[in-house]
């Protein structure tokens, strides 16, 4: 990234090398810095709609390095690395993309009344290099669609508790079978398909991939034939004590409708096993609404036919 290493000075001419997004957000700037300089935050928002992210490394500081996997809803895989080149809490952010494409991304956080305005400024080393990621990646409605979900996201940290597209819907259940059984009941294609989904519904399309970075992909057919398409992503797998993946409905098109964290804990009680699962939304679109609403009773059924699986 040596090309761009001049590219701050004021008076140089960029227009033709970048792709810049302004946006105010409704909350304050210290927070929004920290939803882009904590991996806990920035997993949850980072990339275009319908993606998630997993993060190997993220040492904040100049030339630390951050390390990440995004994950397409396609089932494609992006390797990411940077290194920081400035970082001025809460004000300011500069870092080379050095994975193909290469470019430097500066980021601007200023007070606003209460709120934070965003400046980001992506530069190439060349328009030409500009125009192709624009045509082979759509760099600038990806960044408009990140910057979306960080607002989604700065909106559930504040409202979350009080409205159905943020909410969060938690479940502890004991199942009478070891936890070894209840784990491999999620993580096996074979035991998965016997049981997910609401009850009526079966699962004819189904494929695990069980690691961190992982992807899920399976299909679920309603009792009146409808297919409902979901994909997911394995963030942390530690047999069998704990599994957290993410879960995205497809529309027909394949976007993601809205994207939930699942976090799920196994834990031993008497020869039996007591789950304890968490289901967040991270990401919502206008059309989630119905989804979500019957979003805890779609577990409360599946979570019976599990209990089914595992005694039989």
């Amino acid at each position: 990234m040596a090309a761009n290493n001049a590219t701050t000075s004021p008076d140089l001419n960029t227009a033709d090398r970048e792709i810049l997004a302004m946006r105010v957000f409704d909350a304050p700037r210290a927070l929004v810095f920290k939803m882009w300089t904590d991996p806990k935050h920035i997993g949850n928002w980072w990339g275009p709609r319908g993606f998630t992210t997993t993060i190997y490394e993220m040492d904040v500081r100049p030339g630390g390095v951050w390390r990440s996997v995004m994950h397409g809803p396609d089932g494609a895989d992006y390797p990411n690395k940077i290194v920081y080149v400035e970082i001025v809490a809460p004000e300011r952010l500069v870092y080379d993309h050095v994975t193909t494409p290469q470019f430097r991304m500066s980021v601007t956080f200023a007070e606003k009344g209460g709120k934070t305005e965003v400046g980001v400024q992506m530069l190439f080393a060349s328009a030409a290099q500009r125009e192709q990621v624009i045509k082979t990646f759509g760099a600038v409605e990806g960044l408009h669609q990140t910057l979306d979900r960080l607002k989604d996201e700065l909106a559930r940290m504040d409202h979350g508790s009080s409205g159905t597209a943020g909410s969060e819907v938690a479940f502890t259940r004991v199942f009478d079978a070891p936890r070894e059984l209840v784990f491999k009941a999620f993580t096996e294609r074979e035991r998965l398909m016997r049981w997910w989904g609401p009850g009526g519904f079966t699962t004819p399309l189904c494929e695990l991939d069980v690691r961190p970075g992982g992807r899920i992909f399976l299909h679920m057919r309603a009792p009146d034939g409808t297919i409902y398409p979901m994909a997911g992503v394995y963030r942390e797998i530690v047999p069998p004590e704990r599994l957290v993946f993410t879960s995205m409905p497809l529309d027909e098109k394949g976007n993601a409708i809205f994207e939930v964290l699942n976090t799920l804990t196994f834990s031993e009680q008497a020869g039996k096993t007591k789950l304890t699962l968490s289901a967040r939304p991270v990401m919502v679109t206008p059309e989630a609404a119905p989804y979500l609403k019957g979003m805890e009773q779609g577990w409360n059924q599946s979570l019976d036919r599990l209990a089914e699986e595992v005694a039989a």
